[in-house]
């Protein structure tokens, strides 16, 4: 039976994986998280090409969130590509605002400048504006 290989036991993947755990640091993957988030946000609103089918305002204002939400724990690690980052998650919510205006969406307003039925809460708020919010730049939609 030449070719086949064995398949690991057991102890030699868990060997393997913890291995793997000490050379991955947490700002490694926070950073991998945030652009997860965006390319995923980006999907949600038909950004993507191919992916108009896929709009869900839903699922785009959670990656927005989440992506925000981070943003200050990573901006740190990324320095100066931290503005490119800054950048797409500003797209999204654009692109977040756009949709809440158009009528017909599921889950959406039916007129234009109502706020989306699943906005964002302000107690689900992080305490206090980013530092792209608090100088005046960021326009965040509901804020």
């Amino acid at each position: 039976m030449r070719g086949r290989e064995r398949q690991p036991t057991e102890e030699e993947l868990r060997a393997a994986y913890e291995a793997e755990l000490k050379r991955v640091r947490v700002d490694d993957v926070l950073v991998q998280t945030v652009l997860s988030l965006i390319s995923l946000g980006g999907r949600k609103a038909g950004l993507a090409p191919g992916s108009e089918d896929e709009r869900d305002p839903e699922q785009l204002r959670q990656a927005i969130e989440g992506a925000r939400t981070l943003l200050p724990l990573v901006e740190p690690v990324l320095g100066p590509e931290a503005a490119k980052v800054r950048d797409a998650v500003s797209q999204l919510q654009l692109a977040y605002a756009r949709i809440a205006r158009e009528p017909g969406e599921p889950g959406e307003p039916g007129e234009p400048g109502e706020p989306p039925s699943q906005a964002p809460r302000e107690a689900e708020q992080p305490p206090g504006p980013g530092p792209a919010q608090s100088s005046g730049r960021l326009w965040v939609p509901g804020q």
